[in-house]
Order: C-alpha cells, then structure tokens, then sequence
C-alpha cells in the first residue's frame, strides 16, 4: 500500500493549474456542547461551494480508477493520507521560507533593505515577515519576468 501514497495527491489540487482549490472544512454553525460530553446534537453541515464541488466532479468523471482506489481505501489510510499531504505542504513551504530567507541573508545590501522594512515590527515576527515579504517580491518578479517571456517574438534575431 505505501508505494500508492505518492498518487494520492489528486490533480485538482496540484498548484501548476490555474486555479486554487479551496475546501472549507469549518461547519456553517458551531456545534452546540450542551450534551455533556461535548458531541453536538445535530450532525455537522459543511459548506458546499458549487465551483468547487464541480472541479471534484470533473476530476472523478476523468479519473474514475483513482476515485474506485479512493473509495476502496480503509478509511484509517485514508486519513493517513490526509494527513500526509498535509504534512508535505507544510514541509513545502518551510522548504520555500528556508530559502527565501537565506538567499536574503546571503546580499547584505539585500538584508539591510529588509531590516528597513521591518524595523517597526516586533522581534519576534520579523523573519515570519521578511520571509513573506520575500516570497511575494520573489513571486512578483517571476510574474514580471513570464510576462516578458510571453511578449517576446519566438524567433531568433539576428
């Protein structure tokens, strides 16, 4: 079962589509914990974006194997699983903070512009700051520089 973990990332969610998958998870009304032990007396009611709820529908329609192996799946390594992909995207985004912030630290002309910007903020929020700073200059420049691309004739001038 372990070497199925890696396709367990549905395509909807891969972030090289166009769009951002989001799922709300938080029920419409907070549960009511009058019944002692906490659990609530009605049964939980998610959201239901209809945008979303289409996208899953056209990613099961076109992978119907992959949704029969989801379905099939104990519902213990289905949560797993959920918890994986969780966990890699958390790693992701370290892995992307990590070198944002060290490719700061590495220009000290660089460094010091970011000090300036965060000179107001406190202590302990300033590298959480600079990094998100960092990541959306970093992500602004790459859009600049796509366009650029995109303006640029295909052909090899001479």
């Amino acid at each position: 079962m372990k070497h199925f973990v890696g396709a367990l990332k549905p395509a909807i969610l891969n972030k090289h589509k166009p769009y951002k998958l989001i799922m709300s998870t938080k029920p419409k009304t907070p549960p009511n914990g009058a019944n002692g032990a906490g659990a609530p007396a009605d049964p939980i009611t998610y959201r239901i974006n209809p945008e979303v709820e289409a996208k899953i529908d056209a990613h099961i329609k076109e992978n119907p194997k992959y949704w029969n192996f989801i379905q099939t799946m104990p519902r213990e390594r289905l949560e797993r699983t959920a918890v994986l992909n969780e966990v890699r995207e958390l790693d992701r985004q370290q892995r992307i903070r990590e070198g944002v912030l060290k490719q700061i630290n590495q220009n000290p002309e660089l460094k010091r512009a970011y000090d300036l910007l965060v000179k107001n903020v406190p202590e302990e929020e300033k590298e959480g700051v600079i990094a998100q700073i960092g990541r959306t200059a970093r992500r602004a420049v790459a859009r600049v520089q796509g366009q650029h691309q995109q303006q640029r004739p295909e052909g090899v001038g001479v």
